[in-house]
């Protein structure tokens, strides 16, 4: 190859390795032809034993069914790729053992880091990965017996604001329907749900509250009971737009109209949120904010291993849109 691009070996690795030394454009065009014209690929595992690096990542998320998820690890896959790192994608399907399964296979695969998005189970992968010294990202929850850094959603803060919009709204009897009772996500949505009412001088524990998993045909549910109960909430803050969904399906077999009926403020901001009729009213996650900050944390911790880890906590915007009284945008076009 250095023959046919007419230069040393040094100069091709260096264009194969990006370096340790710049290569001039012209000499850079000549080796790379060369590859071409020879049809070389380099031997990455070898590349790997030889630098202690493999250039790939893993992420296990929950369950990619949910949108949420799926638009997260798209948005992280795309950094990833732009940072030079495969991705290698686990789905635990909310089930405890198969993302322990993931987590083992994963390190055990050497890749460079993980982003996790841990399921509401107990967790039994921790140890591994603690024994492990794999660099660590948690997304999305709080572990704190956990040797990561950490990428968290100011939660509460979401769920209270979207609360005191419905409340500007003129709702007084708002109800909850929330996720699984045992995950922060929840927890929090739900205390600033009740924080948004008690300082409003509503008594949260009046009010009625659901919990279930976060998925429309739940939603659906949960909505179904608490819309058809004879003391019917007048508004909802639901914590996902896709329980959401199900609760607008739920509204209309009920013979009620939204925002008319009741109104819905929810949570996440994904796409689909847009195309319900009317729109979703949401607190938007940053997900492409989430995206590049998980890449960035978990590239910086492969780079300096012995660095601690990290708490950043991002947060969510309020989009208004037609579900909770306020004007319906024509395409469900974002009204920030």
């Amino acid at each position: 190859m250095a023959r046919l691009a007419g230069t040393s070996e040094a100069v091709v690795s260096y264009v194969l390795n990006n370096g340790p030394r710049n290569v001039a454009p012209h000499t850079r065009e000549r080796v790379l032809r060369a590859i071409d014209e020879l049809g070389y690929r380099p031997n990455v595992v070898a590349r790997s034993l030889r630098t202690n690096r493999t250039h790939t990542i893993g992420l296990v998320v929950p369950d990619n069914a949910n949108p949420f998820f799926a638009e997260l690890a798209r948005e992280i896959e795309d950094v990833a790729f732009a940072h030079g790192l495969t991705l290698l994608l686990g789905n635990a399907m909310d089930d405890d053992e198969r993302e322990a399964a993931y987590v083992r296979t994963l390190i055990d695969r050497q890749v460079d880091g993980l982003i996790l998005i841990p399921a509401h189970g107990p967790r039994t992968w921790r140890s591994q990965l603690a024994a492990s010294g794999v660099p660590c990202i948690v997304l999305d929850r709080a572990l704190d017996d956990t040797p990561a850094s950490h990428l968290l959603l100011d939660n509460e803060d979401g769920a209270h604001q979207a609360t005191r919009h419905l409340l500007s709204h003129g709702r007084r009897r708002i109800g909850c329907v929330a996720g699984p009772e045992d995950i922060h996500p929840t927890v929090d949505r739900v205390a600033g749900w009740a924080r948004a009412l008690t300082e409003a001088g509503l008594d949260p524990s009046a009010m009625p509250l659901a919990h279930g998993p976060f998925g429309r045909r739940q939603g659906y549910l949960s909505g179904r009971a608490l819309l058809a109960a004879e003391d019917r909430p007048t508004a909802l803050f639901v914590t996902s737009d896709e329980q959401a969904i199900g609760v607008m399906r739920a509204a209309a077999e009920l013979g009620l109209t939204v925002p008319g009926d009741v109104a819905l403020c929810s949570f996440d901001g994904i796409a689909a949120s847009s195309y319900t009729v009317p729109a979703l009213t949401t607190m938007r996650q940053p997900i492409e904010d989430l995206g590049r900050r998980a890449v960035e944390l978990l590239a910086a911790k492969i780079g300096d291993p012995a660095s601690g880890g990290r708490r950043v906590v991002l947060t969510a915007t309020l989009i208004k849109r037609g579900s909770c009284g306020c004007p319906d945008p024509v395409g469900g076009v974002d009204d920030v």
